[in-house]
């Protein structure tokens, strides 16, 4: 697949000094790295918000910036969508006008997305007439997306865009970028510094640290990486991903979900049947056996073929796969103990109440 963006670009500021080279295909894209590493001011040159040292931005084959050309397109003029850590929503405007503010400073030929098409696809016809300050976090977020989109972008930038959301709001605003980057095909990079949500979000990822690259691959490909705990890496390793519920088990205190071929016990929770639903499960909650186990108490046990093994550390993260990718984390000598080695057929084990619904 042909890049749609590349850049090769230098910026001193007064932390540190970025030195990026990347090319990014259509699809969703990430920028990973610690706090400090350059991710937001990468993000920024690309947008037009910072200007670089030096180098070169294309965007789908057309200039954006070019220190050799003396070409700076000012940010309105690059075609991009921002969405901002904190939204930034204008407070004296509605709803309805903030996702209008862009799509009016857009050219009548190069406006590609309606604005009743927005508010359908992000569920705001109940939030139009109200304020900002009204809103609750993850009704900003879907506010500040549909204003974003509203300039009918060729790509789409997002600065952290589930940070300080509660936990129950992650997964819807999820399921919103998935179908904004399936039905409107519209590139996006996003900027994270959970390894867990650039798993589940994107195809590739750029690493960055100090202001470098140190990485550009697919995400579970960095994994494998004798440096890659010193890269940020310090979360608990979540899987992230939507089920099916099919079945409300009312009088054993649970639901059912399906993912794939596998069916899931979920903890009892509202949700009706046939709403999609995302799960929050810890790699460090799900048990590996070699032999299907019986007479246990946990209500999930199914089975996968080891695809790696990578070493992170005084852990092993285990990459499973039986239709669907899965992450767990286990001890040196479990795998030795359980002769663990890729291609070999494991059950995977996982209580109820590991499975935590993000809405």
């Amino acid at each position: 697949m042909n890049a749609f963006l590349n850049a090769n670009l230098k910026k001193k500021t007064c932390s540190f000094s970025l030195n990026a080279s990347l090319s990014f295909t259509e699809g969703i894209s990430a920028i990973f790295g610690p706090s400090g590493s350059g991710k937001t001011t990468l993000l920024n040159c690309i947008a037009g918000l910072v200007r670089p040292d030096q180098g070169e931005i294309l965007l789908n084959g057309k200039i954006l910036f070019s220190s050799n050309k003396k070409i700076n397109l000012p940010p309105e003029n690059r075609a991009l969508g921002y969405m901002f850590q904190d939204s930034l929503l204008f407070p004296h405007l509605n709803v309805l006008e903030n996702i209008k503010y862009g799509y009016k400073t857009t050219p009548s030929r190069f406006r590609k997305i309606k604005i009743p098409d927005l508010i359908d696809l992000l569920k705001l016809d109940s939030l139009l007439l109200r304020n900002p300050s009204s809103l609750s976090g993850g009704e900003k977020r879907r506010v500040a997306l549909a204003r974003a989109l509203s300039t009918s972008p060729s790509m789409l930038l997002l600065d952290e865009p589930l940070s300080s959301l509660h936990s129950s709001l992650r997964g819807e605003i999820m399921r919103y970028l998935r179908t904004i980057s399936d039905d409107l095909s519209i590139p996006m990079i996003y900027v994270s510094h959970s390894m867990s949500e650039v798993i589940a979000m994107a195809n590739h990822v750029l690493v960055l640290n100090n202001g470098s690259v140190v990485a550009l691959d697919e995400p579970y490909k960095l994994l494998g990486r004798k440096d890659f705990p010193s890269l940020g890496y310090e979360e608990s390793l979540e899987n992230l991903f939507d089920v099916t519920i099919t079945e409300r088990r009312e009088n054993n205190g649970t639901v059912m979900g399906q993912i794939g071929e596998v069916r899931l016990a979920l903890p009892l929770f509202p949700v009706e049947v046939g709403q999609t639903v995302s799960i929050s499960l810890k790699a460090s909650d799900i048990m590996l056996a070699s032999e299907k186990p019986h007479g246990i108490s946990a209500r999930n046990v199914f089975s996968a073929r080891i695809t790696s093994l990578k070493h992170l550390g005084n852990r092993v993260l285990v990459q499973t796969c039986n239709g669907h990718n899965w992450l767990s984390e286990i001890t040196l000598d479990a795998v030795d103990d359980l002769h663990l080695t890729e291609g070999s057929t494991v059950y995977m084990v996982i209580k109820t109440n590991s499975l935590i619904p993000l809405g």
